[in-house]
């Protein structure tokens, strides 16, 4: 069957959500893929390993006749099956593999010819929807305007962010609180899904809203992932709002966020163990700040953890963890936050309550 349709219009793919298949095998998929991508792929990591190696030694034909004999008839009809599936779910959807080369034209073909279902592949693949991700984060850093939000642990910089619809939640993206106590109840994305996640956001922002940006004051890691650094640079350059809150609402903001959130996330996978996993996480969090502690503080904080875990075993009030979380605010992340914001004082352009900040953002929108 010849004449199967192509496209590549990244921009349209990836702006519309478009569905996508991915044809890589496993181990590729897990390295990083693009927004609702789903793997259904040719080979598996083993076949696609031996394939290769044919390849080289012998040619595009040889590795080809391979990988027809390592894959069962009945193998062959589940995978055909697989991809019958996402063509029926998603008749809008398209292709790829990594150059968009054989793998996702072998696909295409059988998919067309044994379920008569046509899928478009993208011209290019991966490699090319993934350089049309660094070049929209290129650009986007370099021609759009950019307002961080800033403001002590618990603040409430992200429910500010939230609020708008002209902001991107990189802390969201990146799946972390982007503290030592920052991990949330699932893993993180792959470091190259994150910077996908942020070029089709930024790809939306532009298309639907444009004008300025707002985001969440981040130091380039958010948890084990990295900005951009084109991107960390340009936030680097922004005017700067300081979100100033009570430490009374700071604790029940830290509380919602590091605890209860976390916690909500963990106990569909561990049930009533869940508050185990989450004490696991938190007492990591706790050792690996432990020099900037000091011994002492360090063992008066895991006093405190250990009671606020306990209260939430019994579903008792939790007097002792708001205690940990207000210590943990006022002797650890207060002091370390006011340093950085001290060498950055002239970018400060405003300071002020939640609602302050938000008038100011406005008003910086409407000015361009």
């Amino acid at each position: 069957m010849s004449g199967l349709p192509q496209t590549d219009d990244y921009r349209g793919l990836l702006l519309g959500g478009v569905p996508l298949m991915d044809t890589r095998a496993p181990v590729e998929f897990d390295q990083g893929a693009f927004p609702g991508a789903e793997n259904r792929p040719l080979l598996t990591d083993e076949e696609r390993h031996r394939v290769g190696i044919r390849y080289k030694e012998a040619g595009q034909d040889a590795a080809i006749e391979l990988g027809y004999r390592l894959v069962s008839a009945e193998e062959k009809a589940r995978r055909i099956a697989a991809w019958e599936d996402f063509a029926r779910r998603h008749p809008e959807g398209a292709l790829y593999c990594f150059r968009g080369g054989l793998r996702s034209r072998l696909t295409q073909r059988m998919l067309a010819e044994e379920t008569g279902r046509v899928l478009p592949r993208v011209r290019g693949g991966y490699k090319a929807l993934r350089r049309f991700c660094i070049e929209t984060t290129e650009a986007f850093a370099a021609e759009i305007p950019l307002r961080v939000v800033g403001g002590r642990t618990g603040s409430g910089k992200t429910l500010l962010i939230a609020e708008r619809g002209d902001a991107v939640d990189l802390e969201g993206l990146a799946h972390h609180r982007g503290s030592a106590f920052g991990a949330r109840g699932r893993p993180q994305p792959a470091q190259i899904d994150v910077e996908n996640r942020l070029a089709v956001a930024l790809l939306r922002h532009r298309e639907h809203r444009g004008g300025g940006l707002v985001v969440e004051d981040e130091s380039r890691n958010i948890g084990s992932r990295q900005l951009p650094l084109v991107f960390y640079r340009a936030m680097q350059a922004a005017p700067l709002a300081v979100v100033e809150r009570p430490t009374a609402e700071r604790v029940e903001i830290a509380l919602a966020d590091y605890v209860h959130e976390p916690l909500a996330e963990l106990r569909p996978a561990h049930g009533e163990a869940a508050v185990a996993a989450f004490g696991e996480r938190a007492r990591k969090g706790l050792d690996r700040i432990r020099k900037r502690l000091g011994g002492q503080r360090h063992r008066e904080f895991g006093e405190l953890l250990d009671a606020g875990l306990a209260e939430i075993e019994r579903g008792a009030e939790l007097d002792a963890m708001r205690a940990f979380i207000r210590r943990l605010l006022t002797e650890y992340y207060d002091p370390m936050y006011d340093y950085q914001l001290a060498k950055r004082a002239e970018r400060i352009a405003y300071r002020g309550d939640p609602r302050g900040v938000q008038e100011w953002l406005d008003a910086a929108r409407e000015e361009g």
